[in-house]
């Protein structure tokens, strides 16, 4: 059985004693919302960290009474990354458990496979951890997004690489859903700006058997590699050239996740670039950041990432939407409410969506992983 950090057991002990004592309004009940993502295996910091953010968002709003006199639950599945898993998940806490919205799913391929559950059973999707095409092409009035899409991001980090003179770009990439698109998003990329991928190279999920990899994109000679791959591949490949004595620039698309990252490669990290898509989460310049960290302050939490930031920022739009549908909230109500959030000021991080478009947001910036782990913005 995996063993939970000390410090997220204390969280979770924490938020269960607040919840069950909270003061409940009378007449007032309980939103569901259900979770299905990767709590087991190589990708389980991206959930945990997500789950937390999301988490601790929603204690707090319960504290204060909710919205419109009613808690936000937050129920979780465990689909190891494995597609189909997500789709038997999403179906169970939908028809057993009733949850109102399916929320924050993470990965690509494992939000694709949950997609037709959604539609079926006409729940929204809010806020899928993944920036797919697939989710946002067609337009889909049941899919919520609160990050830039891949292709954005893509372009971003491309544009960034050749101001800085650097046009000589390889990918690396696994072998599933996200990717085979983030590998067309830097294509397509480079391909606006008349550049030509100097070399690919691919592992399956999660696999730390990098050797042919990295030997195939050193004799390239690129003088970048982007990483669209799970942080435990991505750090094996960076060790793994850097140690062939490759000194070109390493750049990571935001989901194979900065801290996870950054711990797993320590002092090799040093320099690596990250498109991020949410607000930096070790600075306090605006009212959402400074609410954040005040937030995970008294939750107990000791660290940061971008990836809680998500999930708590996820959790502040959904409130939001759902303050907008009033007192009886259902789905149409609900949808429309958010789809009235044109422009919404989330704390210096602006969200909009319409009833043609769910994109949310289309920031992207770099941060950098610096001395010590570190992050840089």
């Amino acid at each position: 059985m995996r063993s939970i950090p000390q410090w997220l057991a204390a969280f979770t002990a924490a938020t269960a004693f607040s919840a069950a004592f909270a003061a409940e309004p009378a007449g007032s009940g309980t939103i569901l919302l259900g979770q299905v993502a990767p709590f087991s295996g190589p990708s389980v910091k991206l959930a945990e960290e997500y789950n937390l953010g999301a988490r601790t968002f929603f204690q707090a709003l319960n504290e204060h009474g909710g919205v419109n006199g009613q808690r936000i639950e937050l129920r979780t599945r465990d689909d190891r990354y494995v597609p189909a898993e997500t789709a038997r998940l999403a179906k169970e806490l939908i028809s057993q458990d009733g949850v109102f919205a399916l929320f924050g799913t993470v990965g690509t391929g494992t939000t694709l496979a949950a997609l037709p559950v959604a539609v079926a059973e006409g729940v929204p999707l809010f806020a899928p951890s993944t920036g797919a095409e697939a989710l946002r092409t067609p337009f889909n009035r049941l899919v919520f997004h609160i990050r830039a899409g891949d292709h954005e991001e893509a372009d971003y980090l491309v544009e960034q690489l050749a101001v800085s003179s650097l046009r000589q770009i390889a990918v690396f990439h696994q072998r599933d859903a996200y990717g085979k698109a983030g590998l067309e998003a830097v294509t397509k990329a480079q391909d606006k700006r008349g550049f030509k991928m100097v070399a690919i190279a691919s592992v399956e999920r999660d696999a730390t058997d990098v050797a042919a990899a990295a030997q195939a994109l050193l004799a390239a000679k690129p003088q970048a590699v982007v990483l669209v791959a799970s942080y435990t591949s991505s750090a094996a490949l960076v060790k793994a050239m850097r140690k062939l004595g490759y000194t070109g620039q390493f750049a990571a698309t935001s989901y194979v996740g900065g801290k996870s990252l950054a711990d797993e490669l320590g002092a090799e990290g040093n320099g690596l670039w990250m498109a991020d898509v949410v607000p930096f989460p070790w600075s306090d310049s605006t009212p959402l950041q400074r609410e954040y960290n005040q937030a995970m302050q008294r939750a107990g939490v000791p660290h940061r990432s971008f990836g809680s930031m998500e999930g708590y920022l996820a959790a502040k739009v959904f409130a939001e939407g759902l303050r907008r549908a009033g007192r009886e909230p259902n789905h149409a109500r609900f949808i429309a409410a958010l789809e009235s959030m044109q422009g919404w000021d989330a704390g210096g991080f602006r969200i909009s969506y319409t009833p043609s478009d769910h994109s949310g947001t289309h920031r992207v910036e770099m941060t950098m992983i610096g001395p010590g782990g570190r992050f840089v913005h």
